[in-house]
């Protein structure tokens, strides 16, 4: 099948189940949609005991799809402008410090911990596997989604201290994380392909400053930029379009100078909707159409994500050992999260007046998302692809709906006698 049909069929499916979910099950979308999915994706092997051509026909689709390109070299940069684009700057800048370090020294924390959790928990379930191979695990299942959660925390009206906190660090991290993990994936690979297994420490170093840094200014140089150019006219289609090749001229760009897209996406779209270029920039019809422009696009891209994950489980290797270790890695995960997020957490809490409890809301509302799947599904063989595959894939889809359902009453009962002071209006801009 051509990318065409390929495209048409997941927008069709994406049309039905959204529909289902909207007028029975009323979820949020994004775990309605992955659960329908799934319960579609199992009837269909059910069916294939007596009528396989349905079966075949799907793993042909799910077949043809890189999900590892799709998301993170086209649909990631689109979902991270359109998410920074909605933020609230001023709201993010009282919050930036604990931001920043959740979204770095938390990633950094949480990959090593996940890594030696793993590395012992395979070793005890009998599957010998190297360290460096746990720490590219850590290091892709750490990132979490700002998508999933943002909708949840606003329907739970979360404080916004604490929205600001969860979705300002899943914006950056899902950068910091791909940056963390193509590092230590080039280690893994220059190991396993030289004699002596060396590699430069300096190199990772330098590696990882210029994707991240050389990914930031990028993304600030896209925004002033995309700023200019709308300031100096006045016309909503062409504004629109503006945007639009912000984010795939400058996603070609960082790809080409290798800078971080993802972060370089952040950066501009926080400086694109930073209200102060909002009202010097954009006329009232021009923001209108601009912000529904983009809430489309990240409905439209986030629904075909989640039917996309719901579908991948066609291709994962049913091996009770590797469900079992996915079991098992749900609760270390987790735990992997809270210690990471403790310190600094512990450090900023008096100062900046943090809402009771965040380190257990954080831990379980930073849920885990498509990204961590594509960067399982980039491992290779040696890097027992197969096995990391079904661990990420539990652990993800537990996040989503077990996580995801419950974490708005837990925000909701954790923070009821919590009252927002002296606050900016909410994260978001609408």
């Amino acid at each position: 099948m051509d990318y065409f049909g390929i495209i048409s069929v997941l927008i069709v499916l994406s049309a039905i189940f959204g529909y289902v979910n909207a007028k029975f099950l009323k979820l949020p979308t994004t775990i309605g949609l992955m659960l329908i999915t799934i319960v579609f994706t199992l009837l269909i092997v059910i069916l294939s005991i007596f009528d396989d051509s349905l079966l075949l026909r799907e793993k042909e689709l799910i077949s043809g799809i890189d999900f590892k390109t799709v998301l993170l070299d086209i649909m990631l940069s689109f979902l991270l402008f359109a998410g920074a684009l909605h933020t609230n700057f001023d709201q993010l800048r009282v919050q930036r410090w604990p931001v920043l370090v959740f979204a770095t020294l938390g990633v950094l924390i949480s990959t090593f911990l996940v890594g030696i959790f793993t590395y012992y928990l395979l070793m005890i379930l009998g599957m010998e596997v190297a360290f460096i191979y746990c720490l590219l695990f850590g290091a892709l299942i750490s990132p979490t989604d700002p998508i999933s959660v943002l909708g949840i925390l606003k329907k739970a009206n979360a404080p916004k201290k604490l929205e600001t906190k969860i979705v300002g660090e899943s914006l950056f991290n899902d950068g910091v994380g791909v940056v963390v993990f193509l590092t230590i994936f080039s280690v893994a690979s220059s190991a396993a392909g030289s004699a002596d297994g060396g590699v430069e420490v300096s190199d990772i170093a330098l590696l990882f400053v210029q994707e991240v840094f050389g990914g930031l200014i990028l993304g600030l140089i896209l925004g002033y930029i995309t700023y200019f150019l709308m300031k100096s006219i006045d016309d909503y289609e062409v504004e629109v379009i503006i945007t639009i090749a912000t984010v795939m001229g400058g996603t070609l760009l960082a790809h080409e100078l290798h800078l971080s897209a993802p972060l370089a996406m952040v950066a501009a779209g926080l400086m694109v909707g930073h209200d102060t270029v909002r009202e010097s920039a954009m006329s009232e019809m021009v923001e209108t159409y601009v912000d529904k422009f983009w809430e489309l696009i990240d409905v439209l891209l986030n629904t075909l994500l989640f039917v996309l994950i719901g579908m991948e489980m066609l291709i994962l290797t049913f091996d009770f050992n590797y469900i079992l270790a996915g079991l098992i890695s749900v609760p270390l995960t987790l735990a992997a999260r809270f210690l990471s997020l403790w310190m600094p957490i512990k450090f900023f809490a008096k100062r900046l007046n943090f809402v009771p409890k965040t380190n257990l809301i954080m831990t379980w509302g930073g849920l885990r998302g498509g990204i961590s799947i594509a960067l399982a599904l980039s491992l290779s063989n040696e890097m027992h692809r197969d096995l990391f595959l079904v661990i990420t894939y539990i652990i993800v889809v537990f996040s989503i709906i077990g996580q995801g359902l419950t974490v708005g009453p837990i925000v909701k009962k954790l923070t009821q006698n919590y009252v927002d002071e002296d606050e900016p209006n909410g994260l978001s801009h609408h």
